[in-house]
């Protein structure tokens, strides 16, 4: 990070869906290279999370944004893409769930 010394605004401060579901590809977008600790095995578990909850603040410290309106638009497009991954993939594995508790079904019978 280029700056950390930056203070971070507190409508910054948030969740972002990008940084959770894009974790390593949206830490080098943002140019905030914390995120590439998930290529850790078994760490990454937990920092998922963490990239999460503090990405905001990380892109903001690390990007030459002039404002916060600005900021926030970026954001945005990896927020909604971050959320549109997490619903695809929950709703596969929410599939494949099902498909396979019926399959149990079918051979108990």
């Amino acid at each position: 990070m280029n700056n950390t010394n930056k203070n971070t605004p507190a409508e910054i401060k948030g969740w972002n869906w990008g940084a959770f579901m894009f974790n390593w590809f949206w830490g080098v977008g943002n140019k905030t290279y914390l995120p590439l600790l998930v290529l850790i095995p078994i760490f990454n578990l937990f920092w998922v999370f963490v990239v999460g909850f503090k990405g905001n603040e990380w892109a903001w410290q690390s990007g030459n944004y002039d404002d916060i309106k600005t900021f926030k638009a970026v954001q945005a497009t990896w927020n909604f893409a971050g959320l549109v991954y997490f619903i695809v993939v929950a709703s596969i594995f929410t599939l494949y769930f099902l498909l396979f508790i019926g399959l149990i079904g079918v051979f108990h019978q």
